[in-house]
């Protein structure tokens, strides 16, 4: 496509074009207005007002790649399979992990984090955490959001037992069921923001 190289004496002077651009963009606004209006009426629902999705009642579904919540992955036996090595740590530009690492009990273990915290107030959900990982000992893909806490920026950093619990939770009830209780729980803070006791 060859782009005009001159405009005329309107085009130059810009009123015309600033008078179009705001006529499309109101004529917009009342539409979708209007549309969310008889939404709530119970007319006209099949035509949709906005490409907004009304969350957390209307759920988008993400892809498989999706960096949700963090979670420490376990062995078979229960374990954490962090070794403490220290490179999510060291790869992550928030620097928002802190590790403190101690000998394990086992002679076959060299050594496992005692402490494993994540700030999320910090945190930028880029994944070069899971990238850096050796062994696979953590993942962010347990498809949700992260997580929302009362006001109080030390409950955003999430410890060890926090993480590990996750791929618990996610091991026992499953993806779809996981999301669902999360869902229940974010439309409870939704209700009720400032109340610390929310399951």
């Amino acid at each position: 496509m060859k782009r005009r190289e001159e405009m005329n004496f309107f085009e130059r002077i810009y009123v015309i074009e600033v008078a179009k651009g705001t006529l499309i963009t109101f004529t917009r606004l009342v539409r979708n207005l209007l549309l969310h209006v008889l939404h709530e009426v119970g007319i006209r629902r099949h035509v949709p007002a906005a490409a907004t999705i009304q969350y957390p009642d209307e759920r988008r579904v993400y892809p498989a790649r999706f960096r949700g919540r963090h979670r420490l992955t376990l062995k078979p036996n229960g374990d954490i399979k962090c070794t403490a090595c220290f490179l999510c740590a060291t790869a992550c530009p928030a620097r928002c992990i802190y590790i403190e690492a101690a000998e394990h009990e086992d002679p076959k273990v060299e050594k496992f984090p005692r402490r494993y915290e994540i700030d999320t107030l910090l945190c930028i959900y880029c994944g070069y955490c899971v990238e850096a990982c050796p062994v696979d000992a953590i993942r962010m893909d347990t498809g949700l959001h992260p997580e929302v806490y009362p006001p109080d920026p030390r409950l955003f950093i999430e410890d060890k037992e926090t993480l590990m619990m996750r791929s618990r939770q996610l091991e026992d009830l499953g993806p779809e069921q996981l999301f669902q209780d999360h869902m229940k729980k974010m439309k409870a803070i939704e209700k009720h923001p400032f109340t610390a006791d929310v399951p």
